[in-house]
């Protein structure tokens, strides 16, 4: 079952929103949302090619020509101009290991579209994370500004305790249930992930408004499951939260790891789980979920930022659980929500190559930890699955 929501910025004109049709449904392990908000692209398409008819008599008329551009600049401010575009892109092309494509029988401009599209083209292929970039002049300086993004495509990254919560109080799974318990400490303490029942997160809310809609509508047949449903959402939340909370589930994840004995496919996903996240809180002990948040001033399109961005700390959380009537009204609030807003936040990272100091981040902990996350999901819900064929 799916429990994330991601949004995706194509190429083209700035999108405000998207009208969705209908709720995607629940597939997998992650929960899709109902749609993808756009984010604005600058376009790198080069310049389109005029060609003559094929059937022309005379020879010449064969051959491609590229289409005349018009400039304003002088013929100075363009030699400065050129001179700073191949600064930049050198420094571009060595920091992501590109050999550029050889343009000097291009004049300019064409020889700067060119090496633009070939840039493009060759990153893509060596970076997973590559978005776009942007030519810009800062005054009289012309450089690259590069933008990679995590893309988290359309899931509610929502990790649900509840079933950690069974697996602790059965016999069977429970050197597996504490392998998890460090898990979900690493990332309750280390990578930040928000908990439902802190009053700062936005599921703590969310679970408020629904709790106030159930006290405030008609009674039904169905109210006391409703009912029952939020207190269990709250009690076991604040059960989970405190064994989570205790720092020994870190001081002896390594050790639970060696100790571990795997005796079935079940437990070996779940190891599998707790290496990756044991090797993340290794080589990155102090990085959290949001270290690569955008600032709102990294899209100056965009005059109200904070009003239009779906946050990370929305779709990025621990839940109570992934099934019943409360998770699917939760979801179906999020979604509507969701629907309202043109853009999301992704981990973003965005270069400069303007002749100071590159920094060599990338996005390799957000490529892990996403994965981690998704794997995590995957087990809660496939043990689950097992409990509730066992019943049968």
């Amino acid at each position: 079952m799916n429990y994330a929501t991601t949004y995706h910025i194509g190429n083209g004109q700035p999108t405000r929103k998207q009208t969705t049709t209908a709720v995607a449904p629940t597939v997998g392990r992650v929960r899709q949302v109902a749609t993808k908000a756009k984010r604005r692209k600058p376009s790198t398409e080069r310049q389109t090619e005029v060609r003559t008819d094929s059937h022309a008599a005379n020879g010449i008329l064969k051959c491609t020509f590229l289409p005349k551009l018009k400039t304003a600049h002088s013929a100075q401010a363009c030699q400065r101009m050129e001179r700073d575009f191949y600064q930049s892109l050198s420094k571009l092309a060595e920091h992501y290991h590109i050999e550029p494509m050889q343009i000097k029988d291009y004049g300019f401009p064409y020889n700067i579209a060119l090496s633009m599209w070939d840039m493009e083209t060759k990153v893509k292929r060596t970076n997973i994370n590559w978005d776009h970039f942007r030519l810009v002049q800062d005054g009289k300086k012309t450089f690259f500004i590069t933008e990679e993004r995590y893309d988290v495509g359309t899931t509610l990254y929502y990790v649900p305790v509840v079933p950690l919560f069974r697996m602790l109080h059965d016999r069977e799974r429970k050197h597996t249930a504490q392998l998890l318990l460090s898990v979900f400490s690493y990332l309750y303490h280390i990578a930040n992930i928000p908990y439902y029942r802190q009053e700062d997160s936005y599921l703590y809310w969310q679970y408020e408004m629904h709790r106030e809609w159930v006290e405030q509508d008609e009674q039904t047949d169905a109210t006391e499951t409703y009912i029952n449903e939020l207190r269990n959402a709250e009690h076991l939340g604040g059960i989970m939260e405190q064994k989570v909370f205790h720092r020994n589930n870190l001081t002896y994840f390594e050790q639970r790891l060696n100790r571990f004995t795997s005796r079935d496919a079940f437990d070996w996903e779940c190891q599998k789980v707790a290496c990756d996240a044991f090797a993340l809180y290794t080589e990155y002990p102090n990085a959290t979920i949001f270290r690569n948040a955008p600032l709102p001033e990294q899209d100056p399109h965009n005059d109200d930022y904070e009003n239009e961005a779906i946050g990370m700390e929305k779709y990025i959380s621990f839940i109570a659980d992934t099934k019943g009537w409360l998770y699917e009204s939760l979801t179906d609030c999020i979604n509507n929500e969701f629907n309202e807003y043109g853009l999301m936040e992704e981990p973003t990272i965005c270069k400069a190559f303007d002749g100071s100091k590159i920094t060599n981040a990338n996005l390799d902990f957000e490529n892990r930890l996403f994965a981690l996350l998704d794997d995590l999901c995957t087990v809660l819900y496939d043990y689950k699955e097992q409990k509730n064929e066992q019943r049968k």
